[in-house]
């Protein structure tokens, strides 16, 4: 049986097929889809965490319980759960354990562009690229099994592309004949004390020197031997751009990109005229061949930033582009807030108070765009409170009032909690706003344990914001309606003169969550076209439902898309004339 599947289905697929037992992720782009379609598998326990180092560090309990464990994460997220990787790598496993690290280079939804490939070579375990659907699928099952015969975590490296773009896929049924799950101890192998760990460090070395030589005859690497004039050096995606662009060129395809099979690479090397590595970001493959005394060309002529794409790759070896298919330039598309988006209001109220908005990771990322223009910094999730500390214990004490951090609701569990704790800790002084919309909306509205629900939909627990930060020490809590201006103005102002830390938690939903009883729509509003003075205050709140239309012999009037509007009456407040009203 054959579907087409996106590389995320394929994966999650490959973990059915694995025989997989548990699955745990901390959503982000472009790794997703991946848990989203494990639960549709029921043999395969699937559960969103708090963050990503909790997510690893669940797989490896239930790897060390004896059952196959798949863990995604996007690149950054390898950053939060690099702490038990790098022990991991030392304690080796019992059951499988594959490691999803989904690279975006070109950043469409990232806040850097690191390459992943260094982890796997500095955690020292195998890594794995697929360059289409299939193959996520194939060295998905593939991953559990070299996990298990080299004792070692094994990291699925994917980009955008793979993981969004589909292809054709052969299904098959899921493996029957593991091992039952069952608690072994063996505390020598998997308590990592100094005495332990120096035991074991010389076994993973041994392992990947066994890896590197076993390489060579993996299937999943291999010799594509065309004209001897070119040889290419590739992976990933960059694998399917190479045959397109240079359908002549002898291809070595390496699908296990560390460690890397040296002597296959020197076969390689000695069949071809001239030798080229082609690979988005780092020089990661280059810089290992050069080591070998081989000569090789690269980031010579490719570029060492963005993802590569079919035309730069033919700018960079010389040849022409084929005609144009798109007539025209297609116009930007600029992010916004939703219509009726409960952060809009906040960042508006902050933008009029002049404040110094140390901001996070989410939708409220967009508060930094025009014309709210509300977000002064933004570096990695979690970090919006530790750095609002940190500012203000540098500026004057009048500087000091202008301070707030703002983060979400899934930002918050996932490392904001110990930033807060410090501030109260250490009796900084910031004002804190956490944007609760009751879901983790950026990466499609994924369910957080604020939310009530898991993954699995089965009704949770769900944190109570107010009782949590009460119980870090904070004694100035106040909710407030986000889409009331004057209210959320007020205290915002209030709390910012505070000389002590408060939060403030704004408690409306998502307009895009789709549960029952979560987001109710109002009544659609309206301009009245003969009260609207053409002073476009509308406007400043940026919201996509409002137009301006051109209006004869006069500046124009503004016009509310009734297909967009979702009734949150933000406008209706800003406008002074009252042209503003519910429609009837």
């Amino acid at each position: 049986m054959k579907e087409i599947l996106s590389g995320n289905e394929a994966i999650a697929r490959g973990a059915f097929e694995a025989g997989c037992r548990v699955a745990c992720a901390y959503p982000g782009t472009p790794s997703t889809e991946i848990l989203e379609n494990t639960v549709n598998y029921k043999e395969i326990d699937s559960s969103w965490a708090p963050n990503e180092k909790v997510a690893l560090e669940v797989g490896i309990g239930a790897s060390f319980g004896g059952g196959r464990a798949l863990v995604t994460m996007k690149h950054v997220g390898v950053n939060v759960a690099a702490d038990p990787l790098f022990t991991l790598s030392y304690t080796g496993v019992n059951g499988g354990l594959v490691l999803v690290t989904a690279d975006d280079p070109e950043m469409h939804s990232s806040q850097n562009e690191q390459d992943n490939r260094n982890y796997a070579k500095f955690a020292k375990i195998p890594m794995l690229e697929p360059s289409d659907s299939q193959e996520c699928k194939e060295f998905t099952r593939l991953g559990f099994e070299i996990s298990e015969q080299y004792d070692t975590p094994v990291m699925l490296r994917t980009t955008t592309r793979i993981s969004h773009s589909k292809s054709i896929v052969e299904l098959n049924d899921r493996v029957t004949g593991l091992p039952e799950p069952k608690l072994v101890k063996n505390a020598a192998k998997l308590v990592m004390l100094p005495g332990n760990a120096r035991v074991r460090h010389p076994l993973v070395e041994e392992r990947m020197v066994n890896l590197a030589k076993d390489g060579a005859t993996m299937a999943l690497n291999r010799l594509e031997l065309r004209n001897p004039a070119m040889g290419i050096i590739t992976s990933g995606v960059c694998y399917q751009y190479v045959r397109e662009v240079l359908p002549e060129a002898s291809t070595l395809k390496l699908g296990m990109i560390h460690p890397l099979p040296t002597e296959l690479i020197r076969e390689f090397a000695a069949k071809v005229e001239k030798l080229y590595v082609v690979e988005e970001l780092d020089p990661f493959i280059e810089e290992q061949v050069k080591s070998l005394g081989i000569t090789v060309i690269g980031k010579d002529i490719l570029p060492v930033c963005g993802e590569l794409t079919p035309g730069r790759i033919r700018n960079a070896f010389g040849l022409p582009e084929p005609a144009a298919t798109v007539a025209g330039k297609l116009p930007g598309r600029p992010p916004n807030m939703c219509p009726g988006c409960p952060h809009r209001g906040v960042f508006f109220a902050l933008n009029q108070l002049k404040a110094y908005v140390t901001g996070d990771i989410g939708c409220y990322t967009l508060g930094f765009m025009p014309p709210l223009s509300a977000m002064d910094t933004c570096v990695c999730m979690g970090a919006s409170i530790g750095m609002a500390t940190g500012v203000s214990k540098v500026v004057s004490e009048e500087e000091r009032k202008r301070v707030v951090a703002v983060i979400g609701d899934s930002t918050f569990l996932h490392t904001g909690i110990n930033g807060l704790m410090d501030m109260v800790y250490n009796n900084s002084s910031a004002t804190v706003v956490i944007l609760d919309n009751r879901i983790t909306a950026m990466t499609g509205r994924q369910d957080n344990p604020a939310s009530g629900f898991t993954l699995m939909d089965d009704p949770t627990h769900n944190i109570d914001f107010p009782l949590l930060c009460k119980s870090l020490g904070v004694k100035h809590i106040r909710v407030v309606n986000p889409f009331d201006l004057e209210q959320t103005r007020r205290v915002l102002q209030e709390e910012m003169a505070r000389p002590e830390p408060s939060v403030i938690i704004t408690d409306k939903p998502c307009v895009l969550v789709k549960r029952e009883g979560v987001f109710v729509k109002g009544v659609e509003l309206v301009v009245e076209v003969d009260k609207c003075t053409s002073c476009r205050v509308c406007l400043k709140i940026g919201c996509p439902a409002i137009e301006w239309r051109p209006a004869e012999g006069k500046k124009g009037k503004a016009y509310i898309d009734p297909l967009l509007c979702t009734g949150c009456d933000v406008c209706r407040q800003l406008c002074k004339f009252e042209a503003i009203g519910r429609a009837k």
